[in-house]
């Protein structure tokens, strides 16, 4: 390994083996009960929650460690009704005529369609950008790596930290989401890559029966 700066690794944590079996059972116990959720209350839900969690995000591996990613968390209910808007606009395009039929009958068992109120009944939407240039300093102006791979890892970080505080998310990509840069006042260097969800559920949400399938482990892993 060449020579670079660096720092012990001081704040790593061995468990007996036991007790890291009984971790890895009780994260997957916690997991399982992450669901996508299209039914939000109006529940306030606290700024620094927020914050926190977009923190968590943000100790997630990157290309280079240039961390190209950019976090907006919108709680105005102004601009949310504007992203709704446009979402519903992009949405009705996709079901009335974009989307294939093989598309729109993959989607028929989760009940989705052009109507999105969450956008603007939910109290916290976090539209997640990716960068192509940046680096370590925010006023670096370099090529990032892998952005379209550490920006889903952290993306994935977020999902977890929000559903491991309390609350409920859904992931939503309108095609195309451009609109969203414009809303949220980001320049070129940034391109929409997620909108998230983000509030307590409603009393009466709902899980559809489709989305509780998931794969066995023999089908979605092969141990060597």
């Amino acid at each position: 390994m060449k020579a670079h700066n660096s720092s012990p690794l001081s704040d790593y944590i061995e468990y007996p083996p036991e007790e890291m079996l009984q971790r890895s059972a009780e994260f997957y116990e916690n997991i399982k009960r992450r669901h996508s959720v299209r039914s939000f209350s109006d529940r306030l839900v606290a700024k620094q929650i927020i914050e926190n969690c977009i923190k968590a995000a943000g100790t997630a591996p990157s290309g280079a460690n240039h961390q190209p990613w950019h976090f907006v968390a919108i709680n105005d209910i102004d601009v949310k009704k504007q992203i709704r808007q446009q979402a519903e606009i992009h949405e009705s395009n996709f079901y009335q005529g974009r989307a294939s039929e093989e598309w729109l009958d993959a989607l028929k068992p989760l009940g989705t369609d052009a109507k999105k109120p969450y956008l603007e009944h939910a109290p916290w939407l976090i539209a997640v950008f990716s960068e192509k240039k940046g680096g370590v300093a925010t006023a670096d102006k370099n090529t990032n790596y892998y952005v379209h791979e550490s920006v889903g890892i952290a993306t994935g970080f977020l999902i977890n930290a929000l559903h491991s505080s309390g609350l409920v998310t859904l992931t939503h990509t309108p095609k195309p989401m451009s609109f969203l840069s414009k809303i949220c006042g980001r320049d070129d260097n940034s391109r929409p890559y997620m909108l998230l969800i983000v509030g307590y559920p409603s009393e009466n949400a709902t899980i559809p029966d489709h989305a509780t399938t998931k794969k066995t482990l023999a089908d979605i892993a092969t141990f060597l």
